[in-house]
Order: C-alpha cells, then structure tokens, then sequence
C-alpha cells in the first residue's frame, strides 16, 4: 500500500507550446533540486503533493513538430522559445497527439515564417470519444488547457472531454468556462473539480497592476484612469494579432483590474490588454503599466512601470499550483469550481477576491478549512 507521498498527479496537455514546455520542465527541475533550498514556488507542497510528483501522461496539439513526438522532445520544437533552464528532460514514452483543430489554428499565421508561427500537421485528429478514451487508458487526473487565445470551441472540446472522462480540468485560457454558471454546473453535477480561468502570472502584468491599484485605493488615492500595454515575441502575441480573437482576453484582463475598483470607471479610461508583436522579444513580456489619480486636494499624481519577465515560467509557476489543488479537491471528493485557487491564479474566476483574501482562502483550502 502506498501513502500520499508515493503518488503521482497525472495530468494531461492540451496545447503543447511554451507554457508546457515551462511546466514540463519545472516539473524534472525541482525534482533534481528537491533537496536543496529553491526559489521560484508558491507552495512546494499542497496537500502532500510536490512539483515533482506530477508526471506527464497524455498530450495533444495541431503542429507538426509536436505530434508524433515525445512530449520530451516536442516541448524544445519551433515555434516554442522559452527559456531552457532544464534541458535534460528525460524520454517519457508519451507521444503528442493530433488534436481537434476547430478555432486553434488562425489563419494568419500562414504569413508568418513558420519558426515563428503554427504549421499545421496533416495526422488524424482525435475525435471528442478518442480523447476520452485516452484520458481514461492514461489514468489522467487532471487535464490542463492551454489551446490558443481566441480558441474557444477547441477550449470547450476539451472541457467536455474531461465531464465525459471524469477528469478535473485546469483552463489556463480566456474561455470563460469554469467562471460561466452553466459550465459550473455541469462539473458540480458530475462532481470534477475546475479551476479557471485565464491564469495570472506569478509576477505578470495583471497581479502587479492590482496590486499597484489597490495600494492607491487603500492610501485614498481616486484613479482617475489607467492602462496595461503588453507586448512580445512568441505565438500568443502573435495570435493575438487577429483582433477579433481578443473579446474575453480583453474581458478578462480589464475586469481582474477593475473589479478591485469600488467606484464605476468610464471606459475609455480603462485600456488593458495585448498591444503588439515583437518576434525578436521571443517568449519575452514587457508590460507598460501606468496609473493616474488624485492625493489629498484633489492634487494629481500618476505612477508608470515597466514589468521585463520571460513570460511562460512566469505562468508555470502559477499552474503548478492550480495543477495540484485541483488533485486535492479530487483526492477530498469536491466536484465544481474551486472558488479559492480560481480567485489566487486566474484574471477570471468564478468569484474576485483581493489577492490578499484570495491567498488566505488558499491555505484554507489546503488546510482543509475550507470545501472549495
């Protein structure tokens, strides 16, 4: 008989681009760092899992440098840039499959040299029963999504996937799913935990621009108006050149900032969200972040920040996390949205909390204080 210690988390990919391969990575890191005393984690352990107790068993994606690949190998292929700090990411014998394609390849990427953008590959795609049964034969316990912005019928597909696979299910994208009610009940009735949705960088743009708001709110500062300009140089920046991609992107984003605001904000003074391309910035994220508002007198002031972080381990730092609550909560027999973890590492989740509520309601949880 093995105890917690001995167990494994096993988790599913959709979408095996940067934030996999910085996951993935991070995974086989801190297991050779385990002993010694690291930085980069929120929680080295939540509920008896560590980072490294996660391990890879099924994957899927639409390019062709990446399906029919070992997960090993697929996470260092084009158009992937992201840092390398783990290298030695050993074989896992876990072939990346073809995905349903629907809405996650935009067509624009054809005008781009394809080390920059998505080549489609011509495999088989799996079929919605297929990925259930994979999800089933892998023993998955928790699926995480990472399908392209503007993906939102890919995003859905797996979703489903995971109702019909009785699998948890982690949505790391701006499809408003585990913070839409119908969707929520749906997990709640079938008693899967979900954790979304569109993750919050460790130290990213969203949660230094709350937190830069709610330090002006809580010294009586009246924010007048402010914006949130991000640009960068890999294949979320430059899928996010299609406009029409961004409706809940922008959604999301804005309202993680203006939700922290008690008072209503005209919205041409609000302007958050995705600004530009720079193919040479590679999975760099250089966020322009400024803030006008009045101190005592109705006297103006305004702050302005420049954030410069390689943005995928920014984000697996996070997920690894919401990866590992979401087992919890599976491991304990809570199905629906975990309003908790949602709160702590997604723009949108079911419910806004402060970071600093949110971050309480999370030890919490993993107390066993608190059901969700």
């Amino acid at each position: 008989m093995f105890t917690l210690s001995d167990k494994k988390i096993k988790v599913a990919i959709a979408g095996v681009g940067n934030c996999a391969s910085a996951l993935i990575q991070g995974i086989y890191y801190y297991k050779k760092k385990q002993d010694i005393e690291t930085s980069g984690l929120m929680h080295e352990n939540i509920g008896g899992y560590k980072p490294w107790d996660l391990e890879i068993v099924a994957a899927w994606d639409i390019d062709e440098r990446k399906v029919g690949y070992d997960i090993s190998e697929a996470i260092f292929n084009p158009p992937n840039c992201t840092a390398v700090f783990h290298r030695n990411v050993p074989k896992t014998g876990v072939k990346v499959r073809k995905g349903k394609v629907l809405d996650g390849y935009p067509e624009h990427m054809k005008n781009y040299p394809p080390e920059n953008a998505f080549v489609l590959s011509d495999a088989k795609e799996d079929s919605l029963d297929t990925v259930v049964k994979v999800l089933i034969e892998s023993g998955a316990d928790v699926l995480i999504n990472y399908v392209p912005v503007g993906a939102e019928r890919a995003a859905r597909f797996y979703a489903e996937a995971c109702l019909k696979a009785g699998v948890a299910f982690v949505n790391c994208m701006p499809t408003f799913i585990v913070s839409d009610d119908e969707w929520a009940k749906k997990f709640e009735a079938e008693g899967i935990p979900a954790v979304g949705d569109d993750i919050k960088s460790q130290v990213g743009a969203t949660i230094t621009h709350r937190v830069l708001t709610q330090l002006l709110l809580d010294r009586g500062v009246k924010i007048d108006r402010t914006y949130q300009l991000n640009v960068g140089g890999n294949t979320d920046f430059l899928n996010m050149l299609e406009r029409s991609r961004l409706t809940t992107k922008r959604r999301s984003k804005t309202e993680a900032v203006s939700s922290l605001i008690p008072y209503g904000m005209d919205p041409r003074n609000i302007h958050i969200g995705p600004s530009d391309y720079v193919p040479w910035l590679k999975d760099r994220k250089i966020a322009f972040i400024r803030l006008e508002g009045r101190l005592f007198g109705d006297v103006p002031m305004h702050v302005e920040l420049r954030l410069d972080v390689e943005d995928s381990p920014n984000s697996a730092g996070v997920a690894i996390d919401a990866i590992r609550c979401a087992k919890l909560a599976q491991d304990r027999g809570i199905g629906g949205a975990l309003y908790s973890i949602s709160a702590y590492t997604m723009k949108h989740p079911p419910i806004q909390y402060t970071d600093w509520q949110a971050r309480q309601m999370v030890e919490e949880f993993i107390a066993g204080m608190r059901e969700r």
